[in-house]
């Protein structure tokens, strides 16, 4: 247990010096509140693969074979309203958590299977976590990096 606590802070520690750091992160909504804000659902809005879209917006995909895996372990949006557009096509259940570097959830799918989903916040130039959340899927390596400019 020791080695696999000491694998995560090593991975995150490598991660953090890969991208620059950044500052905090501010949410707002109409739907769920969450520690330290609040999320609002959205529909599917336009994306681009991992990288920002016209309105701030990214795609995330679960691994379409039902591996406990995201297509991309990073991607990048502009400042302000950032909308997630999750697909997870396969039949294992799959959500996408946003957390800031603080550890406090920002914003967060529901768990499902075989559809899309997306999500929106308010989000600070910064860099924040984006995972699963169904238990072990994180610790299976199922997240990422999401760097906001």
């Amino acid at each position: 247990m020791k080695k696999f606590a000491a694998l995560l802070v090593v991975a995150a520690l490598a991660s953090f010096g890969l991208v620059a750091c950044g500052g905090g992160s501010d949410t707002s909504s109409e739907s769920s509140s969450t520690s330290g804000g609040t999320t609002e659902t959205t529909e599917k809005g336009e994306a681009e693969g991992g990288t920002a879209g016209p309105a701030g917006a990214v795609e995330i995909e679960a691994d379409p074979s039902g591996n406990l895996a995201f297509t991309s372990d990073s991607a990048s949006a502009k400042a302000g309203k950032v909308t997630v557009d999750f697909t997870n096509s396969s039949p294992v259940p799959h959500d996408v958590t946003i957390e800031g570097e603080g550890g406090e959830t920002l914003a967060q799918t529901e768990v499902f299977a075989e559809a899309s989903e997306s999500v929106s916040a308010n989000l600070n130039p910064g860099t924040y976590t984006f995972y699963c959340s169904v238990p072990g899927h994180r610790e299976a390596g199922m997240e990422g990096t999401l760097t906001v400019k």
